[in-house]
């Protein structure tokens, strides 16, 4: 990342870390009946690198040494849980590279960066995928890694998130499915919702799913392809909302000349739908100033500021 862009990056995330960072331990707190947030073995522990870097690390899984990026916030002490953020990039993308387009790392929370096996092409790729690695279970090293964060670091184990664009936005809605016990909301951009296989989706509790899509996206279309197993955007939303048992009707607002968020209420547990479409643009990660994919990017609204918002208001119950 150049220097002036790693400034700015840090700049932000010291900022944002000192001013939210006693708002969200109060709401944390009130949130759970004036409770403290629930604190992870590696509270008290020192922290494996220096506060407000980056790191690259491995974590153990599956018999494969995996890679993943570091990054703990400027502000980041061993005796206050943090919320934690996992981050999967698209096919053939990288940790490194999505954080540097996301800029997820200004966010007041700890963020994991993993890298997915090369699967067709010699590609990195996340399971679910038809060009993922064979034999290879990434719904169990997001269970390690988490493992690992929560031993080794201070985190709030009620505020753990997954976000991921395109390959990783679609794995995302898989640990949506099998892993909602340990993760509390979710927030795919552009996801590929390929669901090679998966079983059934049955979370056993009801999810909050935060989605963006271009309309112009021709990598993943926005009215699907079914002929490589994709579904439209609109029903695969819908399929989230019903499967929390939402009002089967959303509140559709224009935020911006060229975004339009669909919201549906009433659902089990508070758990909303929310589903944020940009005419007209493309594979791309709303607000992104480097490039993160092919197509048309919107600069009226920041993907990284509204998944934020959206996780900050979501706990683990």
């Amino acid at each position: 990342m150049p220097g002036t862009r790693r400034a700015r990056l840090l700049a932000l995330a010291a900022c944002l870390s000192v001013a939210v960072a006693g708002v969200i331990g109060t709401a944390a707190t009130a949130s759970a009946g004036e409770r403290p947030p629930p604190r992870s073995p590696g509270c008290g522990t020192p922290a494996p690198q220096q506060p407000g870097t980056s790191v690259d690390r491995t974590v153990r899984s599956g018999g494969l040494d995996r890679a993943v990026r570091l990054h703990l916030p400027p502000g980041y002490t061993a005796d206050r849980a943090w919320p934690v953020v996992l981050v999967f990039h698209g096919r053939g993308n990288s940790g490194p590279t999505t954080e540097e387009f996301s800029e997820l790392s200004a966010l007041p929370a700890i963020l994991a960066y993993p890298d997915g096996v090369p699967g067709g092409e010699d590609r990195r790729a996340w399971q679910g995928a038809p060009y993922s690695a064979p034999g290879v279970d990434d719904v169990a090293f997001t269970g390690d890694l988490l493992d690992e964060l929560e031993s080794t670091l201070c985190v709030d184990t009620k505020r753990v998130y997954a976000t991921g664009k395109s390959n990783g936005g679609g794995f995302t809605e898989i640990l949506a499915c099998r892993l909602a016990d340990r993760i509390a909301a979710f927030a795919p951009v552009a996801g590929a919702y390929y669901r090679a296989g998966e079983p059934p989706c049955e979370p056993g509790r009801a999810v909050p799913v935060l989605s963006f899509h271009g309309t112009g996206d021709v990598t993943i279309p926005y009215a699907g392809d079914a002929a490589r197993g994709l579904p439209a955007i609109p029903d695969w939303v819908a399929g989230w909302a019903d499967r929390n048992s939402c009002a089967p009707q959303p509140a559709t607002r224009r935020i911006e000349p060229d975004v339009t968020v669909s919201t549906w209420s009433g659902c089990d547990d508070r758990a909303r739908v929310e589903h944020v479409a940009i005419d007209d643009a493309g594979h791309t990660w709303p607000g992104a100033t480097l490039y993160s994919g092919g197509g048309s990017t919107t600069y009226t609204v920041r993907a990284t500021d509204l998944i934020w918002d959206f996780f900050s208001r979501h706990r683990l119950r």
